[in-house]
């Protein structure tokens, strides 16, 4: 049987992409193999965002070619959207070259790269790909749920729109189906994600409830029509999540500041399945750098707005990223940012050095900032988080939660221990909860399984993760098996 592997990269909607590739080889009959050595088939799902980024994915392409000389070598996801035409000669390490505007297609690629026919294929960019995915490039328990694709921002230092094309939006009986579909086969964790999920709705041709673009109805506690008020896309369809039955969690990713859907605060304080968890990426403190992005801003107003969402909601966490070396960028500006990060308090925030990306309006913007500077300013930011992510994570000492189980450890003789995650902490990009339990706790080793929810109470902090012991078997869900939805995990480690 042909044997494919992927090698993922990329954020997380990339991710999704890679889920719908594999479900689609499987249907047709293709094997997947987490050993890229057996692979007749290697399928690199490229980032092409920024320009460390796009490096690690042609690395991967010459690696993989260099490795493994009798597999083809198939680009696909943004990077292949982006450069397709370029690397139709600047590349013949790949024997395929495959866009991220339909992914149902991704079977004439390979067939026709089996066949010996170098193939580069980019579909329009049109509607937003999903499907049925069988199985998952993450831990078991949890998915992402793709609410948009593309993205109308319009920030003068992103590629996305160049990629990925205009926003545009699922609708929402589609998400809703996917949701329910995704929690009957046990997942306990869905995060919702998008470029940008305040946009849910607001792209041109947008119909997500059949009811046009026009503001939607309001869904009471019980899911009837209040007939009495109106809302935002977004908060219309967490609505209708928080009306569905079954135990699981909803975690909103990535929420543009300017667009900020204020009226899903009462939802969310409403319905505790959706946590009160914010991504907002805020880019910058200093507002003269922040126009220059093309964002509107103003700090205050960012700042405004963290406070309107803690008075609302006064367990939220709020998880930013910056950009530092944004051209025109000074000392006065960056300091700056440093106060905005402190004003905020963020729980979480992440940060990067501008990359330089041709067609972007700000590739042709002068006073460009020295690679040295930008990073010793990502530095400065990071530690600044770091003090505030301690003082944070130190409140929650004492505490107990509800974790879901990402991996199990052996231990030693006397204990033993288990990787999780709280609602207050993204996959991938936030810290863990380390549960600790005696090695011949049968309750303990019983309860703490890959996928499962666990009670906890947290001991201390260690860097940015917390220490916690084990309490019992959670509420949410009776002992027993949970429904088992057999994701495969990605192993960095295999990679191509």
């Amino acid at each position: 049987m042909t044997k494919f592997f992927i090698d993922q990269h990329g954020c997380a909607k990339n991710q999704v992409d890679g889920e719908l590739v594999m479900a689609r080889l499987l249907s047709l009959g293709y094997e997947q193999t987490f050993t890229p050595a057996l692979a007749d088939v290697i399928i690199v799902n490229s980032c092409g965002f920024i320009a460390s980024a796009k490096k690690e994915s042609l690395d991967a392409v010459y690696a993989a070619k260099r490795a493994y000389p009798d597999a083809k070598v198939v680009l696909a996801g943004c990077l292949a959207e982006r450069y397709a035409e370029t690397f139709r000669t600047a590349l013949p390490e790949a024997d395929a070259v495959f866009g991220n505007g339909d992914l149902s297609r991704i079977g004439d690629v390979v067939g026709n790269v089996l066949s010996g026919e170098r193939t580069i294929l980019v579909p329009e960019q049109k509607g937003i790909c999903s499907g049925e995915r069988t199985h998952f490039l993450s831990y078991r328990g949890a998915a992402y749920v793709k609410l948009t694709e593309g993205c109308s921002n319009r920030c003068t230092f992103c590629a996305i729109p160049l990629i990925r094309g205009a926003v545009r939006s699922r609708p929402e009986d589609d998400v809703i189906a996917e949701i329910q579909s995704l929690v009957a086969r046990g997942v306990f964790e869905i995060n919702l994600i998008g470029q940008d999920v305040a946009a849910y709705g607001t792209g041109i041709g947008d119909d997500v409830a059949g009811h046009g673009r026009a503001p939607l109805p309001a869904f009471s506690a019980d899911g009837k029509n209040t007939g009495t008020q109106t809302q935002s896309a977004l908060a219309h369809l967490l609505g209708r999540i928080a009306c569905l039955s079954g135990d699981f969690r909803v975690r909103l990713l990535y929420i543009h500041p300017d667009h900020f859907n204020r009226d899903i605060l009462p939802v969310i304080k409403d319905e505790p399945r959706i946590v009160p968890y914010f991504d907002i990426p805020f880019q910058s403190g200093a507002d003269t750098v922040i126009r220059a992005m093309n964002r509107i801003g103003p700090a205050q107003e960012y700042i405004r707005l963290i406070s309107d969402i803690r008075a609302a909601l006064p367990d939220a966490v709020i998880r930013t990223t910056f950009l530092t070396g944004f051209p025109g960028e000074t000392d006065s500006h960056a300091a700056e940012t440093e106060r905005f990060l402190a004003a905020i308090q963020s729980d979480w925030s992440g940060c990067f050095t501008y990359s330089r990306e041709e067609d972007t309006p700000a590739y042709a913007l002068k006073k460009r900032v020295p690679h040295k500077i930008a990073a010793a300013r990502a530095a400065t930011l990071q530690s600044i988080q770091a003090d505030i992510t301690a003082h944070r994570l130190a409140a929650r000492i004492g505490a107990e939660y509800d974790v879901l189980v990402e991996e199990v450890s052996a231990g030693n003789d006397a204990e033993s221990f288990a990787i999780a995650r709280a609602w207050f902490q993204s996959p991938e990009v936030d810290g863990n909860v380390v549960v600790r339990y005696a090695a011949d706790d049968t309750e303990a080793r019983r309860a703490l399984r890959a996928g499962r929810v666990v009670h906890v109470r947290v001991d201390a902090v260690t860097g940015v993760d917390l220490d916690a012991h084990f309490v019992c078997d959670s509420a949410l869900h009776p002992r027993g098996e949970r429904p088992d939805v057999s994701p495969l995990f990605f192993a960095p480690e295999a990679s191509a």
